[in-house]
């Protein structure tokens, strides 16, 4: 579904939600009945915020080159499972 916004005379501006492609060049207005002819102009974007933007552009640039991890960071202890103790050992 878009929204496509339509323009009458007496009423002023007005928006009809249609499927795409599908919005004829006037329309009735919800108001008073008259003709309202439709009317272009610049689609709704949104911003993102700036964390989420900082993050979409980590992800796609490990998604080309991700980071290689040769040993863990320091002060990092790793506590294996405890399932794995059970396990025989050669």
């Amino acid at each position: 579904m878009a929204t496509y916004e339509y323009l009458c005379s007496r009423c002023g501006p007005f928006d009809v939600k249609l499927a795409i492609g599908t919005a004829p060049t006037a329309s009735g207005c919800p108001s008073c009945a008259g003709a309202a002819r439709r009317v272009y102009s610049s689609p709704g974007l949104t911003l993102t915020s700036h964390a989420v933007a900082a993050l979409r552009l980590r992800e796609e640039q490990a998604r080309e080159a991700p980071a290689v991890v040769s040993q863990l960071p320091p002060g990092r202890r790793v506590h294996p499972h405890p399932a794995l103790s059970r396990l025989p050992r050669p």
